[in-house]
């Protein structure tokens, strides 16, 4: 937040608090200036830290490449460019999908479904790689794909992190992650569309 923002912020918050003292009384005052609190660490609370994820890439490290599949790693042009991002014999490849949860398996705490879908999903994109002559380990991770990410780079130190989805800029989902990642992360990006060239 830029140093400026800060005093305008105080006095939109305290400015209303203070004139609701003065109209309504102490006990208005009291509810309002509470309501104020309980928004402010309800806001607060809910924010997620957008710092930088994952650690630098050394140039002398051995290659350790993250393979994000929000869909199906399955079109051959794109297992194309995936074996083209492979650098030599010692690298190391993990498939991570994020488990898609519905709003109501959400609010059911019904995962199940979701990373049966993930599974399937690392199961067709593992098969994939195999054929290209690439062997990956597999993952299932958080629903955000972003936290997915960063989730991962804390056990598995990336030096490259590659995006895969098929819809591409016709979804605002993976738009919005790409673009985030692409900000944020310390290691080398790509954002594969299936069907489409790499950006």
């Amino acid at each position: 937040m830029a140093p400026w923002k800060l005093p305008l912020v105080v006095a939109a918050i305290a400015v209303p608090i203070i004139a609701v003292f003065l109209i309504g009384g102490p006990g208005v005052g009291a509810a309002i200036g509470g309501l104020a609190a309980v928004g402010i660490v309800f806001l607060a609370a809910s924010q997620s830290p957008r710092g930088a994820i994952g650690q630098a890439s050394r140039r002398d490290a051995a290659q350790k490449l993250l393979v994000v599949v929000a869909d199906p790693l399955e079109d051959p042009a794109a297992v194309e460019q995936v074996s083209r991002a492979v650098t030599g014999r010692g690298s190391q490849v993990m498939v991570l999908a994020p488990a898609r949860i519905g709003f109501l398996d959400r609010w059911a705490s019904d995962v199940e479904a979701a990373r049966r879908d993930a599974q399937r999903r690392l199961v067709l994109s593992i098969a994939a790689l195999a054929a290209a002559g690439i062997e990956a380990e597999a993952r299932v991770g958080d629903e955000d794909v972003v936290q997915a990410v960063e989730d991962q780079l804390g056990r598995f130190a990336a030096t490259d992190v590659i995006l895969v989805s098929v819809d591409g800029a016709d979804s605002k989902t993976a738009t919005a992650a790409a673009e985030e990642l692409r900000s944020r992360l310390r290691t080398g990006f790509r954002w594969i569309v299936t069907g489409s060239a790499d950006r």
